[in-house]
């Protein structure tokens, strides 16, 4: 029997600065990924782009400098899309090996950075209607494709309010994948960052 070939999940990350933000999705997705066992590549990163601490030492990041156009055979790449027609299924893991998504999908309202890439040729899947992070993108993408999980299937919350206080809570405007216990899955630390930059208003953060 022949093995089946590493998932390779790729974000090119699309700005030419890395935010907080992105930094702890970044650090979410390769710990998931390593434990996985698939591959999770950041490509496109600029020379002068120096990591924060909590991802240059993560275990499962790969970083790369060159474009993904330039480093993966296009007909294998599948560019998570939210203005593609069809939805990601799991018969879509036997077509790809590549998963690709522009950084920062987690825009808010959403600029349509995948733009950039879907120019470039690639063929594209949605994720449904609703917005999601990077990190629960590429979350639910491994569950279809590796755990053979249906996008209908995936326990889902929208727009949870993450209390920041006693008197005040924040209600994040995407799409999360829920944990055993029912709770919206985020990235380490995110809860925490997203109180100490309340005061600064929820659109700051991005």
């Amino acid at each position: 029997m022949v093995s089946p070939i590493k998932k390779t999940f790729v974000v090119e990350h699309l700005d030419p600065e890395l935010e907080a933000w992105s930094s702890l999705e970044y650090a979410s997705i390769a710990r998931e990924s390593q434990a996985s066992g698939v591959r999770f590549l950041l490509s496109s990163v600029p020379n002068t782009l120096k990591l924060p601490e909590n991802l240059a030492h993560v275990q499962g990041l790969e970083v790369e400098h060159d474009s993904v156009e330039n480093l993966f055979d296009k007909p294998r790449v599948c560019l998570l899309d939210p203005a593609a027609t069809q939805e990601l299924s799991p018969a879509d893991g036997d077509k790809f090996d590549v998963f690709l998504f522009g950084g920062i999908l987690g825009d808010d309202p959403p600029r349509d950075r995948t733009s950039e890439l879907r120019k470039k040729g690639f063929e594209g899947r949605r994720l449904g209607p609703v917005q999601m992070t990077t990190d629960t993108a590429v979350r639910v993408t491994r569950m279809i494709v590796q755990d053979r999980i249906p996008l209908d299937k995936i326990p889902y919350v929208d727009n949870p309010e993450i209390k920041v206080d006693e008197h005040e809570s924040t209600e994040m405007p995407f799409r999360y994948v829920l944990d055993k216990e029912g709770k919206p899955i985020m990235p380490e630390g995110m809860v925490d960052l997203i109180k100490k930059d309340s005061e600064r208003g929820f659109g700051d953060l991005i």
